[in-house]
Formats: C-alpha cells, structure tokens, sequence
C-alpha cells in the first residue's frame, strides 16, 4: 500500500516532468480510493536525493536575466506562457515538499496540499500542451528560481513554509495573473486565457489554503498573526511586496481586512 508522504517525496525526486505528473495524478485518485496510507508522525529521511527532481533545461538564471517577453511576437508570448509552465512546476514541487517534510501535522493538512499539488500539475500540463501546440515545450527558454529558493529557506519550519511561500510568494501571482491574461486578451489569444481564468480561480483556493494552515499555527501556538507574519518576513528575506494588488482576489483568499489594509499602508 502506497504512504502519501513517501511518496510524495518520491514523485518530488522525479526528474522528468511528464512522469511527475502523472505519477501524481495517479496518488491523487489513488487516495480518493482510499488507497494511501498517512502517516504524519514519521520522520523521514532525504539526505540521499538531489530535490527537487528537475529537467536539464530549463537553464536557471538570476531574474534580471531572463529575457522581457513581447506580444508582438510568437517567441514572446510563449516566453511568457513558458515562465508560467515555470511557476506551476515549482509550485506542484512546493506542495508534493510541504506534504512529505512536515510531520504531525492534522490529516487535513496533507490532504490539502494533495489538492493544490494535483491542481498545480493540472496547470504545468494545461501551459505545457498549449506551448506545445505553438512548437514549443517546456525548457526551451532560461527560467529563474525565486519561488524555490524560498521553500529552500523554510526547510525546517512549516509556520514559516504557510507564511511564506502560499501567503507571499504564490499570492503574488494574484496580483499579476489578472494583467498578464489581460495582455492575451488585447490579441485575442483565447485559449491562453482560458489557462489563465483557470489558474487564477485555482490559485485563490491555493493561497486560501497558505492562510487556513498559518492561522492554525498561530493560534496553536497563540501568536498573532500580523506580528508572526512581520516577523518571519524579516528572519527568512521574504521580498516587499508591491503593488498594484488584487484586493478582491486576496480577501477570497483568506486575507484579513487588518493585513489588507497594511498592503496600502
């Protein structure tokens, strides 16, 4: 019988990104059956795989090396559909992580991260087909590595990990998702924005997730949130966020309105 954090941790070592997904998928339906055994209080060993398993190429490169996408052309437009393949592998990475690493956490806990998991994969094969459709794939422009050099540095904390990584880092994409579907739209790229309606709809139950599990944390251990979160920011160089931000999107989310309204302060 399959163990959800185990393997978990396996389909994160996985290199080949077709594979991942569907290895996936197929843990997914396999613990709807019931099939997957949890056991949250194990601790478990790593120190013998290289994570997350990634391809060759993409080649990863500081941001400001990444090439500025343009919409007048094709090379352009799947620049950028590709740097969004980008996010969703390394957010389907994240969470597979978040599953695996943490220990004793509430059964809910996995299951969630099960779910965002699945939907992120979802979302890596929706932007890969599609660029495939256009002639090209996945690696086939330098990519950077931001998202996870943020999981990298909240290894051994999940409190961290919940305030970081969904509530900072993958909310970003709520605020930046609605513009770069809107530039699709100005040219008529109807199934790109159809992809991105999709990844957006998605990524607001992500981060609500992010913020259901750091909320728990703090009141577990009878912390303030704003001042937990102002904090951990400061120890783990978490970036400023800055506008413009999708007020609306984020209050789906779960963003109090006292956090909302330090975003304008």
């Amino acid at each position: 019988m399959l163990e959800l954090r185990e393997t978990s941790l396996s389909i994160l070592a996985n290199t080949d990104p077709e594979a991942k997904v569907s290895q996936l998928f197929h843990l997914y339906d396999e613990y709807q059956e019931i099939r997957v055994a949890l056991n949250a209080a194990s601790k478990i060993d790593c120190q013998h795989m290289t994570l997350p398993g990634r391809p060759l190429k993409p080649e990863l490169v500081l941001p400001k090396l990444v090439p500025k996408r343009r919409m007048d052309t094709l090379e352009g437009r799947v620049g950028l559909l590709h740097s969004l393949a980008h996010i969703e592998f390394n957010a389907m990475n994240l969470a597979l992580d978040a599953i695996w690493r943490f220990s004793d956490m509430p059964k809910e806990y996995y299951e969630d991260w099960l779910k965002v998991a699945k939907e992120e994969a979802y979302h890596f094969s929706l932007v890969n087909e599609h660029m495939q459709s256009l002639g090209f794939t996945y690696g086939d422009f330098p990519a950077h590595n931001s998202l996870w050099e943020m999981v990298e540095r909240t290894t051994e904390s999940v409190i961290a990990r919940m305030a970081l990584v969904p509530r900072t880092m993958e909310a970003r994409g709520l605020d930046a998702v609605p513009m770069i579907r809107d530039r699709f739209k100005q040219i008529k790229e109807t199934r790109a924005v159809e992809i991105l309606e999709i990844i957006l709809n998605d990524e607001i139950g992500h981060v609500l997730i992010g913020n259901r599990w750091f909320n728990f944390l703090c009141a577990k251990d009878k912390l303030s949130p704003i001042s937990a979160y102002s904090e951990l920011a400061v120890k783990y160089r978490a970036p400023i966020l800055k506008g413009p931000f999708n007020i609306e999107a984020r209050k789906q989310a779960g963003f109090s309105a006292q956090e909302l309204d330090l975003l304008g302060s």
